[in-house]
């Protein structure tokens, strides 16, 4: 049967109350403890962030290394070929539309949010032991967030798609949940329960991790309008911004996949061409450059050691605080992307899904990063305006918007950067709302959307755990948030990649 003909015969896609109630319910005490008690919370996620990072750092560090050798496997090996679809099946979107929405799904607005701030922590704070804002530290500091944001990240999101994609478009299976990815490596027997538990956690993972973006994206958007429109920049203006943010991202997620996020995607990818374009441009575009040439030797030189340091002897804190923290934020965005890009990667095979997401996702997050980190490099390094000073007085985000404004053409620069933020979050946002509607509907065959009611449930979950967030403003309790909840899903993910192999051999032997 084509999906064409099925769309009539198909139930209604429902929403699953078992899913539903206890993820909605856990998201919610979670995200009222942190408004109501944001003093209680930071220190209970400090305290949980020291106990992942130091107990477990070494294991985050491990999977990101074995990620890449089981990403090579499935694009190299014998099961390359397979054809994520039926025999002679063609992709559903055009290879510009899906990665547009790849791209844009699996990141965000991070991009901006990290992009000038987190050189300037590394100026600060170098790695393996070197001087403090000298100019080795200005290029490690250049060169550690292509590294941060380049093919290993990109590999945690390419594993657990192939299964996605796998399920859906070769098992054809009737729902998309992540649990029944899992299906080949559970055991008959309370396999309802397992799989009620592992759905429940994915809805938690997906929630936290995606907020803790949110969570950094309203500070921003707010500094940034404040320093166009030159008022306070107070809590006050991060909750409008926040309430606009959540009826645009609530709206597109009521309008689904194809109307609102299809859409969204094909805008921003045009305005991120413009924004480098500008920056490198308008900014100091040999200085970037020749620096951009200078780290990728540099990453090259590095990436065995840089991939495994965990600085055992002196004991510095910056695997932990840093390479820890973002393989901990990729895996808790894993399963969302893994359910979004799976779903709209019909027709493809294992080999071009997987290196189009490392590929594609790695040349578009490391040229923006090594432009707009090259910018502010510039600006630390020539004294024109003193990021390190502006960020040990205010916050990221300010910073970001200083460096914004300080381009030829300031408000012009910032009025890209504010449309460019709210259309990156908006994005991200509602394919995550999107995705976990997904994960707690029923009778959810692969071409249809879920519940709109769930959508935009979802959506205002997100906004709410978003708003605990920003009122601690304080990053590190970010970091926490996004380490603890990936936690539950390196096991999750384990599974996924042991139930992939097996149905690949079930279906194919060793190899088609």
């Amino acid at each position: 049967m084509s999906a064409s003909e099925g769309k009539s015969t198909y139930p209604e896609p429902t929403i699953d109350w078992g899913t539903f109630i206890p993820a909605f319910t856990l998201i919610i005490a979670i995200a009222l403890s942190m408004i109501i008690w944001p003093d209680l919370g930071a220190s209970h996620a400090d305290t949980a962030m020291s106990f992942v990072t130091g107990k477990l750092g070494w294991l985050y560090l491990a999977l990101g290394v074995a990620s890449l050798f089981f990403a090579g496997w499935l694009a190299f090996g014998p099961y390359g070929h397979v054809l994520l679809g039926t025999p002679g099946e063609k992709p559903e979107y055009s290879d510009l539309h899906w990665i547009a929405m790849m791209f844009t799904a699996g990141i965000g607005g991070s991009l901006i949010a990290w992009g000038i701030a987190e050189p300037v922590f590394y100026v600060q704070n170098p790695p393996f032991g070197v001087e403090p804002h000298s100019a080795l530290a200005m290029e490690w500091a250049h060169l550690y967030p292509l590294f941060h944001w380049g093919i290993t990240p990109w590999a945690f999101y390419a594993i657990p798609t192939v299964p996605v994609a796998y399920m859906l478009f070769v098992n054809r299976s009737p729902t998309m949940k992540i649990s029944d990815t899992c299906e080949g490596a559970l055991p008959v027997r309370g396999r309802k329960p397992l799989s009620r538990l592992i759905d429940v956690v994915i809805a938690l993972g997906i929630i936290g991790g995606t907020s803790t973006s949110f969570g950094l994206g309203v500070p921003l958007v707010a500094s940034l309008v404040a320093e166009l429109f030159g008022i306070p920049d107070l809590l006050m203006t991060k909750l409008l911004v926040l309430l606009v943010w959540l009826a645009l991202f609530g709206a597109s997620a009521w309008r689904g996949l194809k109307k609102g996020i299809k859409v969204l995607a094909d805008i921003n990818m045009v305005l991120v061409g413009i924004t480098l374009l500008f920056i490198l441009l308008a900014g100091p575009t040999l200085f970037i450059l020749s620096i951009s040439v200078n780290s990728a030797g540099m990453l090259v030189d590095n990436f065995a050691r840089m991939s495994t340091w965990m600085d055992p002897i002196a004991k510095s804190g910056f695997p932990e605080s840093w390479t820890v923290f973002y393989w901990a934020w990729w895996i808790a965005f894993a399963a969302f992307v893994a359910l979004f890009i799976g779903r709209i990667s019909k027709g493809r095979t294992i080999r071009q899904l997987v290196l189009g997401i490392i590929g594609w996702g790695t040349l578009g997050t490391t040229t923006f990063l090594a432009i707009i980190g090259g910018y502010a490099i510039f600006l630390e390094s020539t004294g024109q305006l003193p990021l390190s000073d502006l960020m040990n007085q205010t916050s990221m985000s300010v910073v970001t918007a200083k460096a914004i404004a300080h381009l030829p053409f300031g408000n012009v620069a910032l009025s890209i950067f504010i449309i460019l933020s709210v259309i990156f979050y908006a994005t991200s946002f509602d394919s995550a709302s999107y995705t976990v509607a997904s994960v707690c509907s029923k009778n959810l065959h692969n071409d249809q959307e879920p519940p709109k009611v769930s959508r935009l449930v979802w959506a205002c979950a997100l906004a709410l755990m978003a708003m605990g967030l920003m009122i601690s403003e304080n990053y590190k309790i970010v970091q926490a948030a996004t380490v603890v909840f990936s936690v539950p899903l390196l096991p999750v993910i384990v599974l996924m990649c042991i139930s992939l192999i097996r149905w690949l051999r079930r279906d194919f032997g060793s190899g088609p």
